[in-house]
Formats: structure tokens, sequence, C-alpha cells
């Protein structure tokens, strides 16, 4: 299993430490405290869970990766281009 995580002050707890060895399988991968891209990781993931995946029902591993599958789809098709609104300009300070 590989996970990302953002607090690298975490990685250098002992009882994380400890974790992580007596779980080789686990691979975590620490993000620079300046990575922004996980937020949007993060945003997307939050959407089904919000949508229910988190309480959801499923019969079996299966039925959760076909609803999260849809879920994707579902998003896909209804995307939008962001539009940019900023034109360059200095905000006044206050």
């Amino acid at each position: 299993m590989h996970c990302l995580a953002r607090d690298a002050g975490i990685s250098q707890a002992k009882h994380t430490k400890a974790w992580l060895a007596e779980h080789p399988r686990r691979h975590v991968r620490w993000t620079p405290p300046h990575a922004s891209w996980p937020n949007q990781v993060e945003l997307f993931f939050s959407a089904p869970t919000c949508r229910g995946v988190q309480h959801g029902d499923f019969t079996s591993r299966d039925d959760l990766i076909e609803k999260l599958e849809a879920y994707v789809i579902g998003h896909d098709e209804s995307a939008k281009p962001y539009r940019w609104t900023y034109e360059g300009i200095p905000l006044n300070a206050v």
C-alpha cells in the first residue's frame, strides 16, 4: 500500500517509525510542505466521500470499485474548464 502524507514532522515520530517498521508492505511518501498538488487530489477524492461513499452500503470490494469508477466517469462527463478571471492587476495594500 502506498500512502501520501503531508506532515513531514509526523514522519520523525517514534511511533510512526515503529509502525512502518512493523508493516514493511506500507510505503509512505512524504510531500514537501509547499506542495499544492496534494490539495487538488484531496479535493477530488473528498467529493465522493461527501456524496455517500463514506457511509455507503457496498456488497463487496468490487461493488465499491464499480461505484467509484461510476463517480469518476460521471465527474469526467460533467467537468467544465476552469475559467481564470485574474487579470494580473496587483492588489492594493489595505
